[in-house]
C-alpha cells in the first residue's frame, strides 16, 4: 500500500474513532452537566494537572521514541513496558501520599479521596500502553476504534447512572476508571504482543536518551495547559473552575477532533518521510492549511453563538462560562499548528530543541500570568491569547530552518483563512443579534446562525479561490 493510501486510511479510521468517541463523550457530558453542579465538575478540573503530569512522567516520551524507531524489536517494546509499569506505580504512590497536601492547597477535603481513587488510572493505563503504541505505529486505527467505542459506552452508562443516583463527583471518577479498565482489558485480549521477561538496559538507554527531553517538555507543556485551572481553583470558587472547564471542553470539541485525528496520523506519517525535507514540507503545509480551514470558522461561529449554545446544551446555570468560551475559541485556532510544528522537531530527533522551546514558552507564560491574574479570570484568558500568538512564532522558528518554511511564510499562508473566519464570526453574531427577538428557541438560533456562517464562509472561500477549498472540491469530485 502506498504512503498516500496508508495516510488516507489512517485519517479515515482515526477520524471515525475520534468523532465517534467524542460524540458519545459530548452527549454524556451534556447529560452530566444537567445532573451535576459546576462545583462538582470543578473538583475534577482541579486535579486534571496532576493526572496529566502523572501520565507524562509514566510514559517518559519512550512511547514516541518507539514510534520514531524504524524497526523496534520485542526487546524494545518489553523494556519500555516494564519502565512504564514500574514508573506508574511509583508515581501513584507519590500522589497517594501527597493527596492531603493537594486537598489543603485547594481547601477541598474531598479531593484527598478523589485523587487517590482517580489516579489508579495511571497503573491501569501502564498495563496497555505498549499495545496502544504498537497500534499507533502500525496505524491500525480501525482496531483502536472497535476498542474505544465499547469502553466509552459502558463507562458512560456507569457515570450517568451514578450521577442520577446522586453520587456527585464520584460518578465522574468511576466513569473514567471504568473506561480505562475496559480499554486495557480489550487491548490485552486483542493484541498479538505480550511482554517477555527481558529488560534490555542498552535499549532502555537508547529510548530514554531521546525520550527524557520529551518528558521534561511534556511536563512544562502540561503546566502551560493546566495552569489556568490551578490558578482559578486556588484563587476563585470551585464553580469557576467548573465554568472554565466546561468552556474549555466545548472549545476543544472541534479542535481536538480535527487536530487529534490528524496528529495521530501525522507523527507516524512524518516519521516515514523524515529524511525527505521537500516531501515533508509539502505534507506539513497541506495538512496545516486544511486544518485551519476547518477549525477557525467552526470555533468563531461557535463563539458568536455562545449564549444560545450554552443555554440549549447545559441550561441557564452554565451561562457564566460563555465569556471564557469566546476567548478560548480564539486561543484554540493556533493549537493544531503548535502541535504540527513540534512534531517536525520530534521526527527530526531534535528533542533537545523541543525542550528548549518549552522552557522559553513557559517563562513567557508565567510572566504574562503574573501580570494578568491581578485583573481577574477574563484578563487571565486574554493573556493566554497573547501567549498563544507568541508561541506560534517560537514554534515555527526551527521548523522554518529545517523545512525552509519560515514563520513569515506560514503566517502568509494562514492569515487569509483566519481573517475570513473572523468576518464569518462577525456576520453570524450580527445575524443572531438582529434575529434573537423573534427567534424564540435557541435551537432555531443555532441552526440558522450556523447555516448562515457556513454558507457565507464557503462562498467567500470559493470566490477568493483559497487553496483549501479547491483541494476540498477535488476530494469531493473523486468520491
Amino acid at each position: 500500500m502506498s504512503l498516500k493510501k496508508i495516510a488516507l486510511s489512517g485519517v479515515f479510521w482515526s477520524a471515525l474513532q475520534q468523532f465517534g468517541t467524542q460524540i458519545i463523550t459530548f452527549a454524556v457530558s451534556v447529560v452530566l452537566a444537567r445532573l451535576l453542579s459546576p462545583a462538582e465538575f470543578g473538583l475534577i478540573g482541579m486535579i486534571s494537572v496532576f493526572m496529566s503530569l502523572g501520565i507524562v512522567l509514566m510514559e517518559g516520551g519512550l512511547g514516541q521514541s518507539l514510534i520514531r524507531t524504524s524497526n523496534p524489536t520485542n526487546d524494545d517494546y518489553t523494556t519500555v513496558f516494564y519502565f512504564n509499569l514500574v514508573g506508574s506505580i511509583i508515581i501513584y504512590v507519590i500522589i497517594f501520599f501527597c493527596s492531603p497536601y493537594i486537598a489543603d492547597f485547594y481547601k477541598q477535603d474531598l479531593l484527598k479521596d478523589v485523587i487517590r481513587c482517580y489516579c489508579l488510572i495511571f497503573i491501569i493505563n501502564a498495563f496497555s500502553s505498549i499495545q496502544y503504541t504498537r497500534l499507533s505505529k502500525q496505524m491500525e486505527f480501525k482496531k483502536e476504534l472497535t476498542i474505544a467505542i465499547p469502553s466509552i459506552i459502558i463507562s458512560s452508562i456507569v457515570g450517568i447512572t451514578m450521577a442520577y443516583l446522586s453520587y456527585g463527583v464520584w460518578s465522574l471518577v468511576f466513569s473514567a476508571l471504568t473506561q480505562s479498565l475496559l480499554a486495557s482489558i480489550q487491548l490485552w485480549i486483542r493484541s498479538d504482543w505480550k511482554p517477555s521477561w527481558n529488560f534490555d538496559v542498552k535499549k532502555f538507554n537508547e529510548h530514554f536518551h531521546y525520550g527524557y527531553k520529551l518528558t521534561i517538555s511534556g511536563l512544562l507543556d502540561t503546566i502551560i495547559v493546566n495552569i489556568y485551572p490551578i490558578l482559578i481553583g486556588k484563587f476563585f470558587a470551585p464553580a469557576q473552575v467548573g465554568f472554565y472547564n466546561r468552556a474549555d471542553s466545548l472549545r476543544q470539541l472541534p479542535v481536538n477532533n480535527i487536530s487529534a485525528v490528524l496528529n495521530k496520523v501525522t507523527f507516524p506519517l512524518f516519521a516515514q518521510v523524515k529524511d525527505d525535507d521537500v516531501r515533508l514540507k509539502e505534507i506539513y503545509k497541506r495538512i496545516m492549511q486544511m486544518v485551519i480551514f476547518f477549525v477557525s470558522p467552526i470555533l468563531l461561529i461557535l463563539a458568536a453563538l455562545g449564549d444560545p449554545l450554552f443555554r440549549f446544551l447545559f441550561t441557564e446555570k452554565w451561562l457564566p462560562a460563555v465569556p471564557y468560551f469566546k476567548i478560548l475559541c480564539w486561543i484554540g485556532i493556533l493549537y493544531p499548528i503548535h502541535a504540527y510544528n513540534l512534531n517536525i522537531l520530534k521526527v527530526k530527533g531534535r528533542s533537545d530543541l523541543f525542550l528548549k522551546l518549552e522552557i522559553i514558552k513557559t517563562v513567557i507564560l508565567l510572566f504574562v500570568i503574573a501580570i494578568a491574574i491581578q485583573y481577574g479570570i477574563v484578563f487571565l484568558l486574554y493573556g493566554g491569547l497573547l501567549v498563544s500568538v507568541i508561541h506560534f512564532y517560537i514554534n515555527t522558528y526551527y521548523t522554518g530552518k529545517f523545512l525552509n518554511y519560515s514563520s513569515f511564510d506560514q503566517t502568509k499562508d494562514l492569515l487569509p483563512t483566519i481573517l475570513l473566519a473572523f468576518c464569518t464570526g462577525r456576520v453570524v453574531y450580527l445575524f443572531d443579534v438582529l434575529c434573537k427577538d423573534f427567534l424564540m428557541y435557541d435551537i432555531v438560533r443555532l441552526f440558522l446562525g450556523g447555516a448562515t456562517g457556513i454558507i457565507f464562509y464557503l462562498v467567500c472561500a470559493y470566490i477568493l479561490k483559497m487553496s483549501s477549498i479547491n483541494e476540498l472540491i477535488k476530494i469531493i469530485k473523486k468520491q
